[in-house]
């Protein structure tokens, strides 16, 4: 019976791997399909993805020269409306930045030769 055991776990744990390979692979092909990179982040996945079409669709829809400060009200609006308040987006080809953020909140990334940094921060009341 041990046996079992141990052969229905080493079965499980090539097909978990299995699994997470192919996810990766998808991801970066969409990460091909649309031209992005991730710099830095801690975001689930899915709001990634979220943030890499929201940008997407909204630098397509640009003609000619890049709008940072649509594009960044546009990614913060969406993620203001479908995942609470707080979030902050800045937008360029050049910056610096040294930003507090809530975990799971930050995403640094690049579309093309665009910069872009978005995160959340904890709401908080500022004492006085």
């Amino acid at each position: 019976m041990e046996g079992a055991e141990e052969e229905l776990a080493r079965r499980s744990k090539f097909l978990s791997s299995l699994i997470q390979k192919k996810k990766a692979v998808e991801q970066r092909e969409q990460h091909d399909r649309l031209n992005v990179r991730v710099r830095a982040s801690d975001m689930p996945i899915a709001l990634q993805n979220r943030a890499f079409k929201c940008a997407r669709d909204n630098l397509d829809s640009m003609p000619g020269k890049l709008d940072s400060k649509r594009l960044a009200l546009a990614l913060k609006k969406e993620f203001d409306s479908s995942y609470g308040p707080a979030w902050h987006c800045i937008v360029g080809t050049s910056f610096g930045s040294y930003v507090t953020h809530s975990l799971g909140g930050f995403l640094y990334f690049s579309i093309d030769k665009v910069y872009i940094l978005l995160f959340k921060t904890a709401v908080e009341p500022l004492d006085h």
